[in-house]
């Protein structure tokens, strides 16, 4: 992960631009990260220039030494009395997060499902664009008056490799899902959004996150009992 280097609090500007190196951070630091992004782009819109640790860590839903820990990865800022400046700590997390423009993502299965987030309006406000879908029925998904180009999955590889996608996110059949996967990898993808009910094989360098929605629903109907 890129992050800045040589931070100076008390020049926001300074900080802003400074030069960019190679950290690692935790997988869940990320996740939390970019829960701190949406928060902050809110005071943006609100108008608002700094946020103390706990007003963000309560926004956020953990701890203010929790928050505290995961933005020492970018140095030591702020202002202790003041916090944090708003706009300059969501540029610093857009940046790390790969936000600075739109991240390209193709969509794989335009069943029920996928045509819901093809039709879903908030990725670009979150700085991502579904610029094509694949299918192996595509004029049924495009017959759901769906906006994005919908192809059929024989055109997946070719048209990965010359838009230069990196993100996928797979909604088909388990039955199917490890062989899409497998595609979608030798295409040049490196992370994957799987919807699909299965867990998948790839290479230690690609990066799955899985969404099993009946998973979740199980979970919450333990807490409801």
């Amino acid at each position: 992960m890129a992050i800045r280097s040589e931070l100076d609090r008390s020049n926001p500007e300074a900080f802003a631009s400074a030069p960019v190196e190679r950290i690692d951070i935790p997988k869940k630091a990320i996740y939390r990260l970019s829960i701190y992004h949406r928060c902050l782009q809110r005071l943006v819109e609100n108008g608002q220039e700094t946020v103390s640790s706990s007003a963000l860590a309560k926004a956020a839903g953990v701890k203010p030494a929790q928050l505290r820990k995961d933005l020492a990865y970018f140095g030591q800022f702020g202002t202790r009395g003041l916090g944090y400046p708003v706009e300059t700590l969501a540029s610093m997390i857009r940046d790390l997060l790969g936000r600075e423009r739109l991240q390209p993502v193709v969509l794989v299965g335009g069943g029920n499902l996928g045509s819901a987030l093809l039709r879903y309006q908030g990725f670009q406000k979150e700085g991502f664009e579904v610029v094509a879908a694949f299918d192996a029925e595509p004029e049924a998904v495009k017959a759901r008056g769906i906006g994005v180009p919908v192809f059929s999955e024989k055109e997946l590889e070719e048209r990965i490799e010359a838009d230069g996608v990196r993100l996928a996110i797979l909604c088909v059949p388990g039955s199917i899902a490890q062989s899409l996967a497998n595609r979608l990898v030798s295409a040049g993808v490196s992370g994957i959004l799987n919807f699909s009910p299965v867990v998948l094989d790839v290479p230690e360098d690609v990066v799955v996150n899985n969404v099993d929605l009946a998973l979740e629903l199980e979970h919450l109907s333990f807490f409801v009992r």
